[in-house]
């Protein structure tokens, strides 16, 4: 008997619609010929009014990581110091490839499941004036806790007016992030996640603060190098191979964003989160973070006591058909997640949760609701 199809409920990589799926199929091109030139400049148009940005922007293949090694290598030298806000492990391992490259990097520690407080930014700030940039996860998405980028621009660009790079790789498509009005200088994101693509792309726009920065920075770069992004650009290519079929998928994708709208989409984000939240506290399961910082892209669920996640995670998969994500680092075994982003839908998040209704008596699970 046939398997319906998988409910794939991970923060990423997201289930794509059939047509972006179909648009990957499409015949080779010469990448440095016309045809790409033009499919170059329209994708990067119209990336920048996802981005809400007028700067620079750039199309890199790679993974989301990727972006965030070029947000590090070139607007930074070996011994800058660097402020990284630490609330989860994607956050923690961005600050230890800056370390990699030889920032140094000061973390600023908030418990996972809590968001980054504005005045600590600040305090740091003002203890430390050498510090010459600030990383700033958006979504973490290890902790489904959305962070206030906004207010805490107000504090690094316009209190002490440093740069701000901004992990934006699960919000971007999903959560509204204001690229210029908030004064973020570096926003990475990636292809897998609210741009509704297979993985292999990642983006990052640059501010003329950035582009400052940029040529005095002495880290190494060769392949993220943003000055030869730059210059390749302006003759209408990428300076290496691009992945053709990601970029035929990727018109289609921002056709599909932009018809329907950003605030449509942050709307249906925000409704598919509550659904997810809602069902899952019905279960008598508690969630990591809370409700004023919660992510509408991606549930974090606390692990019950007596719960392995191995084992559910496994029931998950062979009985229902629904994929379910882990924990990552110190909250390995401590909670699991459901990604709500993406190609999402209402029958599929009921579906999820029914679902782990349905698995969690079977791995111990004794429910007080």
């Amino acid at each position: 008997m046939k398997m319906p199809k998988q409910n794939l409920r991970i923060p990423g990589p997201v289930s794509c619609y059939p047509e972006i799926m179909s648009a990957l199929t499409g015949d080779m091109i010469n990448h440095r010929g016309p045809e790409f030139k033009e499919m170059l400049y329209s994708a990067t148009e119209r990336l920048k009014k996802v981005f809400c940005t007028s700067n620079d922007l750039y199309i890199l293949t790679a993974s989301g990581t990727g972006a965030l090694e070029a947000s590090i290598v070139n607007v930074l030298s070996p011994g800058d110091r660097v402020l990284a806000c630490i609330g989860g492990h994607f956050a923690l391992r961005w600050s230890e490839m800056a370390e990699a490259h030889g920032a140094i990097v000061t973390r600023l520690e908030f418990e996972w499941g809590k968001p980054v407080e504005p005045e600590a930014v600040r305090a740091s700030l003002r203890k430390d004036p050498s510090i010459k940039a600030v990383m700033l996860v958006h979504n973490e998405s290890s902790t489904a806790v959305t962070n206030d980028v906004a207010s805490i621009a107000k504090v690094v660009k316009g209190e002490f007016g440093k740069l701000l790079i901004v992990d934006a790789v699960s919000s971007l498509g999903c959560i509204p992030l204001e690229t210029d009005a908030w004064g973020c200088d570096l926003v990475t994101t990636a292809s897998q996640k609210g741009l509704l693509l297979p993985p292999g792309l990642s983006f990052i726009s640059v501010s003329p603060m950035a582009w400052q920065a940029y040529n005095s920075a002495r880290m190494p770069r060769y392949y993220f190098d943003l000055g030869l992004a730059k210059s390749y650009y302006d003759i209408g290519q990428t300076p290496f191979t691009p992945s053709l079929p990601l970029f035929y998928a990727l018109k289609v994708a921002l056709d599909r964003l932009l018809e329907d709208g950003l605030e449509a989409v942050f709307t249906r984000h925000a409704v598919l989160a509550q659904r997810a939240r809602q069902g899952l506290r019905g279960l008598g399961l508690a969630l990591l973070a809370d409700d004023l910082c919660a992510s509408n892209a991606v549930t974090a669920v606390k692990i019950p006591e007596g719960v392995e996640f191995g084992p559910l995670q496994n029931v998950l998969r062979k009985e229902y058909n629904v994929i379910v994500a882990g924990g990552l680092g110190k909250l390995n075994g401590k909670v699991f997640r459901i990604g709500h982003m993406g190609a999402a839908d209402e029958a599929e998040i009921d579906d999820c949760v029914r679902a782990i209704g349905a698995a969690l008596p079977k791995v111990g699970f004794k429910s007080r609701v």
